[in-house]
């Protein structure tokens, strides 16, 4: 096996011990091997093996993920810049990141639950997902800062003018009443804050970032090894632990960035006439293919959903998931009248 790329690293455990290890790639008969090697002081070397395969773009995803959890554990490389991402550690976001740190690691967990329930009932009264009233960065950053009025409110990244107008009185309700030791504005946290804490919680972010990706990176691969077999969705379903909305999506994506799905579409279109696909064509070309409702309606009426036929083929659900999937062979034969109507 050829060593292509290799780095040291080192950092202290718990009890301040120096630990080293290395991380490395090789390439032998072209396949790939990705791996981590522990080095106690006493000589006794213990290995980790991350990946071995051909693809190396599955490759750099297990890399990314796995490194990032060594960061987060206080490895630190020999040669700096393994992730570095342009933009990601400079000036303002820099600064943002520094108070999102601080405000998970040490706000108060009592208030934040009061101010997860407080958007819960917000929700729940107006009938929106709770994510669309505050986001749980937000609700950590008033936990942890406890602003006393709108204008130091308005200090917290994330809070503008618009959210502040919308539910300020009502936080600043919930805030006035606690005690707090800390003052505004908040310059003190990035003197307060230690670079090495800082740096594993950012690590620990890119650990959760790097998974998701990997774990997308792979349900694309069996979603495209199943589709040149000749899986349906159902089967794509078993295979990935996807819903069948979420696979659609998946779909959509693949066939914008150039894959072949049509093997896919014929097998979950066979049930359908070539009439029934030819008025839902027609009904793209002049309505567009941006929003499927007036599409829907248009094919199969307004009582869509009390229709003896529409229930026998699964029910509205269905006939929609029917439609996006036309409409991904629309707008890779029509690109001109695709999103036109």
């Amino acid at each position: 096996m050829q060593i292509v790329f290799m780095n040291q690293m080192s950092g202290a455990d718990e009890s301040g011990h120096l630990r080293s290890a290395q991380v490395w790639i090789g390439e032998e008969e072209g396949g790939w091997q990705l791996g981590w090697r522990n080095m106690e002081p006493d000589g006794e070397v213990s290995d980790e093996e991350w990946y071995e395969g051909n693809s190396w773009n599955e490759l750099l995803c297990v890399y990314r993920h796995q490194l990032a959890k060594k960061l987060g554990e206080g490895f630190r490389p020999l040669v700096e810049g393994v992730f570095h991402e342009p933009g990601e550690t400079g000036g303002k976001n820099l600064r943002v990141q520094k108070l999102q740190c601080y405000s998970e690691l040490y706000g108060s967990e009592e208030l934040y639950t009061e101010l997860c329930a407080w958007r819960r009932r917000k929700a729940a009264s107006g009938r929106k997902a709770p994510y669309f009233i505050a986001s749980n960065r937000v609700l950590r950053m008033i936990s942890a800062f406890i602003p006393q009025n709108e204008e130091e409110l308005l200090q917290l990244p994330g809070i503008g003018v618009s959210k502040a107008s919308e539910h300020g009185a009502e936080w600043l309700e919930i805030t006035t009443k606690i005690e707090r030791t800390t003052t505004f504005p908040l310059d003190w946290v990035y003197k307060q804050l230690q670079e090495e804490v800082f740096l594993s919680w950012l690590y620990k972010q890119k650990e959760q970032r790097y998974k998701q990706e990997l774990d997308r990176f792979r349900i694309r691969r069996t979603m495209l090894l199943g589709i040149a077999e000749g899986a349906s969705l159902t089967q794509l379903e078993e295979r990935t632990a996807l819903s069948r909305r979420d696979l659609v999506e998946e779909l959509e994506g693949l066939e914008k960035e150039g894959y072949d799905t049509e093997q896919l579409l014929e097998v979950e279109l066979n049930t359908m006439t070539a009439s029934e696909q030819a008025t839902v064509w027609k009904a793209f070309e002049e309505l567009g293919d941006t929003f499927l409702k007036p599409v829907l309606q248009r094919v199969y009426g307004e009582g869509q959903a009390r229709n003896g036929e529409v229930e026998e083929i699964g029910g509205t659900e269905k006939l929609y998931e029917r439609l996006r999937l036309i409409r991904i062979r629309f707008r890779r034969e029509e690109p001109g009248k695709a999103n036109a109507g």
